[in-house]
């Protein structure tokens, strides 16, 4: 729970000042000059205990029980009627009679802001095959070698000769699109001197059919 950076008292703060009141025989006025809070404090407190025990010193909202000058229930009905059919703030200002900022509050009372929210959102369809093997996916990245450790370890960027001529690894990746099984082999190019090797050594360790095929 959030407290009021200047309350003076806090839930438990609350309950000494009820059980010296009504257990330790202090009076109002003692305890609220030793609490620094005004007596009217202490008996309202003292009040709500007795109404509802430790659950009526908890924190209330602010929100008052009657609100006048609140838009009519048909009025807020069309407005949500007219949002759901794509119209505008601006639009549904003028057709209701109400102020833009009232179409507004509406609106994010029942989260309807922002348009994407007229329509919930697609779940996420993942595509996937039903046997291993039948599809496998390939990929090559290439990286780059040090001859020494770079700046991002050491910290120190300035003053450091840049490693030149070193060369290249490339990381060869299989992955199995049904088992989501994966094979990585860090090789010296990306020819097919290498990948052909690569994926005969896959086909060794992988799951695979006779109708596998290369994405």
């Amino acid at each position: 729970m959030d407290v009021h950076q200047n309350a003076s008292l806090t839930p438990r703060g609350r309950e000494q000042l009820v059980r010296r009141v009504l257990y330790e025989g202090e009076t109002p006025r003692a305890v609220a000059r030793a609490l620094g809070v005004c007596e009217k404090t202490v008996r309202k407190w003292v009040v709500r205990y007795r109404e509802e025990s430790v659950a009526g010193l908890k924190d209330r909202t602010s929100r008052p029980h009657r609100s006048p000058n609140r838009t009519p229930a048909p009025v807020e009905e069309h407005v949500v009627t007219l949002r759901r059919q794509r119209r505008t703030g601006k639009q549904i200002a003028a057709e209701t009679g109400v102020s833009p900022a009232t179409v507004s509050r509406i609106l994010r009372r029942h989260g309807l802001s922002r348009l994407r929210d007229l329509a919930p959102a697609e779940p996420v369809r993942r595509y996937e095959r039903d046997r291993p093997g039948e599809l496998i996916h390939l990929d090559i990245k290439k990286l780059g070698r040090f001859a020494r450790t770079g700046h991002r370890i050491t910290g120190f960027r300035q003053g450091m000769p840049r490693s030149r001529g070193i060369g290249w690894k490339f990381l060869h990746v299989c992955i199995d699109d049904a088992s989501r099984v994966a094979y990585v082999d860090l090789l010296p190019d990306e020819r097919k001197e290498s990948a052909w090797p690569f994926w005969k050594l896959r086909s060794a360790i992988m799951p695979a059919s006779a109708s596998a095929s290369i994405a």
